[in-house]
């Protein structure tokens, strides 16, 4: 699990790739401090599990539903990542909690620049628009930003963020232009509903029996007020 809060920016030195799959090498010294095989670091929002390292950064496997993804699938030697290790136990989260696990990827629409901050409009597919809302929060490229606006357009839905100077300049997000393909993962919680909302919905259209199967269980009759309340004969 992680929370948003970019530690470092880290740069690609290295790419191995086969047909469904690639190596990564990382360079970043901070993001291996106290690192340990198996750990996980999240790159540009993705959680990737350390298969090797040394005190200048570390090597992952990406598999190939990652990579398809996932802006991964264009990294090159030079790219510049954003990175953060997992979070701890008793951390403070001063993001929101991200999983690593994202939902694919949008693109840049529209850039305004303020006196000291930018606006950035990105696209958003129609799976995942009804999980995004105004001052909610969503990570792009593992950053955990707040929607500071929503919309569906005859062409397409969209979302914005507001990137205070910090962001621009402690991540990626600082130079990205229309067109730039980002990360994104929908907060957690939305998820959750959307998926128990589907289930509901199926087992109003569905039989009885038919309902008790998609959720997992089939209801075994009640003898007894102790059967019901759990308990064991």
């Amino acid at each position: 699990m992680f929370t948003g809060i970019i530690e470092e920016l880290g740069t690609v030195t290295r790419v191995e790739r086969t047909a469904d799959a690639a190596r990564l090498t990382v360079r970043g010294p901070l993001a291996v401090e106290g690192a340990k095989h198996g750990d996980s670091i999240a790159v540009s929002g993705v959680c990737l599990t350390v298969v090797d390292f040394d005190d200048e950064g570390f090597t992952a496997d990406v598999m190939a539903q990652t990579l398809a993804m996932s802006t991964l699938d264009g990294a090159a030697e030079g790219l510049a990542v954003n990175l953060e290790r997992a979070a701890r136990v008793g951390d403070r989260i001063g993001g929101h909690i991200v999983q690593g696990h994202i939902d694919g990827t949008a693109e840049v629409l529209e850039i305004r620049p303020g006196d000291a901050w930018r606006v950035i409009r990105f696209s958003l597919d129609l799976a995942h628009a009804p999980l995004v809302v105004d001052k909610g929060s969503i990570a792009v490229d593992g950053v955990s930003l707040t929607v500071s606006a929503v919309g569906d357009e005859p062409d397409g839905s969209w979302f914005e963020v507001s990137l205070i100077p910090e962001t621009l300049t402690a991540t990626t997000l600082g130079a990205r232009v229309v067109g730039d393909r980002v990360n994104i993962e929908t907060d957690i919680l939305a998820r959750q509903v959307e998926r128990m909302l589907r289930f509901d919905a199926l087992r109003r259209d569905e039989p009885a029996e038919r309902t008790s199967s998609i959720i997992g269980f089939q209801a075994a009759p009640v003898s007894s007020p102790r059967a019901a309340s759990g308990g064991v004969a």
